[in-house]
């Protein structure tokens, strides 16, 4: 039988203005390695044009959901491609990447974006791009309820999303008044984020709504549940994920395990050496 989780955080998120074409507000801070691994930060993003041109990336896997808008993506490694709302794009920046993200011309873009920490010994595997557009995504149908598999698996619904580190992501509707419960394993670290609605969760039932962060409590050492309740239609994103239990050392957007490490990403940045 599997042991019930709780919720052991709620946190409202609030927004700032960081410049006229971009709005920020943090779902996960980063800092708290121990507590948040194996994410390390992230944000939801109201922004245009502009905001996130041609940067780079080593150690690390962005996550980025499209709520609205359209999202062009360009890179030194591939060929872009295009995000509408409800798709994933899952990048691996390994060894590094430099790209960008920007807004269809005239469109704001409304997304999460998620980091998730590479283990020591993928720190430097080969950049690669998943995006996982909705509509072919594996899709659960449970008692009202419709969960869209980008990674990981919820029942017997699994998706075929490449990991390094064993992560569940479910985009997760619940029709007012229906109950859903997902199964993890025990070891897993996560969290919900109510992006519609209103419901109670985890054993104790504690309430969540709309831009609010529910982490989840302990699961065991093996198989663990989350419940979750309507009160009003529910739409919710869980992540879930093995934690990696190593250092971290984040210096801008290089997330390594030891300062000198650091200090190389940014030498082969400026030497050229992402192309």
């Amino acid at each position: 039988m599997s042991q019930q989780r709780g919720i052991r955080r709620v946190k409202e998120v609030s927004f700032q203005e960081n410049s006229p074409t971009h709005k920020a507000g943090l779902l996960i801070e980063p800092g708290n390695w121990e507590e948040s691994d194996p994410f390390l930060l992230m944000a939801e993003d109201y922004f245009q044009r502009g905001t996130f041109g041609m940067h780079p990336h080593r150690g690390i896997e962005t996550v980025t959901y499209v709520i609205d808008g359209r999202l062009e993506h360009t890179d030194n490694k591939s060929q872009g491609g295009e995000l509408y709302p409800g798709d994933v794009q899952w990048m691996t920046a390994g060894k590094g990447i430099i790209h960008a993200e920007e807004p269809a011309l005239g469109d704001t873009v409304h997304s999460l974006q998620l980091w998730v920490n590479l283990p020591s010994d993928k720190k430097m595997t080969e950049p690669r791009y998943q995006d996982l557009q909705q509509n072919d995504m594996p899709v659960r149908y449970e008692n009202g309820a419709e969960i869209r598999v980008f990674s990981g698996q919820s029942g017997t619904v699994s998706s075929d999303t490449k990991n390094h580190v064993p992560i569940t992501m479910l985009d997760i509707k619940i029709e007012t008044g229906n109950t859903f419960i997902q199964e993890l394993p025990g070891s897993y670290n996560g969290f919900l984020y109510i992006l519609e609605g209103e419901g109670m969760f985890g054993k104790e039932q504690t309430p969540g709504k709309k831009g609010q962060v529910l982490w989840l409590g302990e699961g065991g050492t093996e198989t663990s549940s989350i419940e979750m309740r309507a009160l009003e239609t529910l739409k919710v994103v869980l992540y879930a994920g093995e934690p990696v239990r190593e250092p971290v050392v984040a210096r801008g957007p290089f997330v390594m395990n030891t300062e000198e490490e650091v200090k190389q990403a940014y030498r082969d940045y400026r030497e050229g050496k992402f192309s």
